[in-house]
């Protein structure tokens, strides 16, 4: 077996990871492969999947650093004669609440970049320092300049709770940019990171001739991890852990290519030895669950989301689309393509149970608001299944949606959606890590929701009703024959019709058969 190595945890700096024995996963091959295809790139993956790690590594390619490249792909393939000014600019870590305070930022980091080169201007412009800093860059060096922008949107993410300003963020960075097409004469080689895609006449209205590689197949693994790389690379910390459980808690990001994993979980995990949501707690998800509330999403519809490309890439701070939150953020990914007549759709779900199950959770705890309440629900809920208790059951459900207050019900106008009282159910689930499936297709319809359980299955039909039970729910499930496609797999077949009153807000009919 392979030597053990450091867990490169938080490190984002390629030299550090590459004279301090860190595995690493070697990318070079793409690096290369973009140099020699083109010039200007866009990338856009959720927060924690190496985005600035991959930066950094482009960065010394350019610099010319050969001993750091030694036995990695590009080692052969690059002339380490030649060195490149790398002009990088990062807006991770800033803050950018205030007015003024993203022109402060990009002014410090001019003022930055300016003393390393030894280059001195007259133009107060940001545009105009900028420019002259790219051709002076040049002229200094003899060779063309290498850009890189991390992070090139959290000035506006950080304030879309503020329209006006990150209106103002978004017009300030769109002049920006654009010098980068203005001086592209001086430009070797330019490449900007950031978790979501605003649309180009947004911010990148100037740089029209920008590549977007996000889901282009051949760099898709360009950030994360994939089997052969866990197989592989981190093959010494595989010992002691269910190989098909890293692969359920943590892979299944796909942009349209091979498969990847999150980093920061694998890495985590190996760490830890114990399964979690490192990824997801060290987000902030407050903003994308009140959206999906706000929007009256059903949180079963998450799971099979239909969309376009369009759709997917349509983000802009006047319109922000649901598909391209949640697929931008990492929260949603690609599961299926399809051509259809020229026009490509795509079907989006959770990546992994570690995003499916900690996302319900935070869903619930909007309605539930009192965490200790949510954690007694939810361990009944276990065990009632466990004891097939379906009385138990029926009458747990009913004591949640009695204790959601009068007014949350005014004030999203929500009682009358039959989807809201499917995705309280649903969620209640899915925060439990349970096998459910939402819009199980059969030969005459489509279920509502199938669990996988205990050796068992359940079939759900939700309905929403009048003031009483009417068992339309479970008759429907009959009429369809929605179990057929169950029995003879050995396992007990429960039908559950529920039926909930848009009058009474809760669950008025709970009817249980067993096939």
């Amino acid at each position: 077996m392979k030597q053990r190595k450091k867990l490169p945890i938080g490190i984002q700096t390629f030299r550090d990871i590459r004279e301090n024995d860190y595995y690493y996963v070697d990318k070079t091959q793409m690096l290369i492969d973009l140099i020699e295809e083109g010039k200007h790139y866009f990338l856009s993956r959720p927060r924690r999947f190496g985005k600035s790690l991959f930066l950094d590594t482009l960065k010394e390619l350019f610099e010319g650093n050969q001993p750091l490249f030694t036995g990695l792909a590009a080692h052969e393939q690059w002339d380490w004669t030649t060195k490149y000014p790398v002009l990088r600019l990062s807006f991770g870590g800033g803050q950018y609440t205030e007015p003024n305070e993203l022109q402060k930022n990009i002014t410090e980091q001019l003022d930055h970049l300016d003393k390393q080169f030894g280059h001195s201007t007259t133009h107060t412009t940001l545009s105009g320092r900028f420019r002259s800093l790219i051709r002076y860059a040049q002229e200094k060096s003899g060779q063309q300049v290498a850009i890189l922008v991390d992070e090139y949107d959290k000035p506006v993410l950080d304030v879309l709770h503020k329209p006006e300003l990150a209106k103002a963020n978004r017009d300030l960075l769109l002049g920006f940019y654009g010098t980068v097409k203005d001086s592209d004469a001086h430009i070797k080689f330019s490449f900007f990171t950031g978790v979501s895609n605003f649309t180009k006449a947004s911010i990148f209205s100037g740089l029209n001739n920008l590549t977007d590689i996000s889901l282009d197949p051949n760099f898709s693994t360009v950030c994360g991890y994939t089997d052969h790389d866990i197989d592989t690379v981190f093959e010494p910390e595989l010992d002691g852990l269910d190989r098909n459980e890293i692969r359920d808690w943590y892979n299944g990001y796909n942009w349209l290519g091979e498969g990847v994993y999150n980093p920061f979980d694998v890495l985590q995990l190996f760490r830890r030895r114990k399964y979690s949501d490192y990824w997801f707690e060290t987000g902030t998800p407050t903003f994308l669950v009140n959206w999906l509330i706000e929007n009256k999403v059903p949180t079963p519809s998450l799971e099979k989301m239909l969309s376009t490309s369009d759709m997917m890439n349509s983000f802009d701070i006047e319109k922000i689309g649901t598909e391209a939150l949640l697929f931008q953020t990492g929260y949603l990914t690609i599961k299926k393509e399809e051509n259809l007549g020229g026009n490509y759709f795509y079907t989006l779900g959770y990546p992994n149970r570690e995003v499916e199950q900690s996302l319900n959770q935070h869903l619930l705890s909007s309605l539930v608001q009192n965490n200790s309440e949510q954690a007694r629900n939810s361990t009944q809920l276990y065990q009632l299944l466990l004891a097939n208790d379906f009385d138990g059951l029926s009458a747990l459900f009913q004591r949640f949606y009695a204790s959601i207050p009068h007014q949350w019900y005014s004030n999203n106008e929500i009682q009358n959606y039959e989807g809201y009282y499917a995705s309280v159910f649903y969620s209640y689930f899915a925060s439990l890590g349970l096998k459910v499936t939402v819009e199980d297709s059969t030969n005459l319809g489509r279920i509502d929701m199938t669990l996988t359980f205990n050796q068992s299955v359940y079939i759900f039909e939700f309905k929403v009703v009048e003031l009483s039970p009417e068992g339309k729910a479970l008759q429907q499930i009959k009429d369809k024959a929605y179990a057929d496609k169950f029995v003879g797999n050995g396992q007990p077949v429960y039908l559950l019709g529920v039926e909930f009153s848009k009058d009474q807000r809760n669950i008025v009919g709970f009817d249980v058969e067993r096939v």
